[in-house]
């Protein structure tokens, strides 16, 4: 795959991520990572896996959080198979910052979460 590829894939997969979660879909939003990945949630804590990611995010969607947007998206090659995501987002009742999502690009040439490290730095 050319970087331009890699770069689509993850941006599409980012977009199915929003998707899931503007839907409140907890399995769609954890089905979008790889199935070891580590995600730090400041200041929830550290939820290792699809199971426990998918407890988190509907946890979340249970408290009513939804309508997530992202700004000051930019987009670093990491390596030949996946790139890393930081920017700002808001939601209807939060807002923060992702300091690190790495997108990777799978054996089917769609791209699923490595790593995410994000944090909720306020209130709306």
């Amino acid at each position: 795959m050319t970087q331009d590829q890699i770069l689509t894939a993850c941006k599409t997969a980012i977009a199915a991520w929003q998707t899931a979660f503007n839907s409140q879909d907890a399995a769609g939003c954890a089905a979008q990572y790889e199935e070891g990945t580590v995600m730090h949630a400041r200041p929830f804590g550290t939820f290792t896996g699809r199971e426990e990611i998918q407890t988190f995010w509907q946890g979340i969607i249970d408290q009513g959080f939804n309508d997530v947007d992202y700004t000051d998206i930019e987009w670093v090659a990491m390596n030949d198979d996946s790139y890393v995501l930081t920017a700002k987002w808001t939601m209807n009742k939060a807002f923060g910052e992702v300091h690190h999502e790495q997108w990777r690009i799978q054996a089917d040439g769609s791209a699923l979460l490595a790593a995410d490290d994000f944090e909720v730095q306020g209130e709306r």
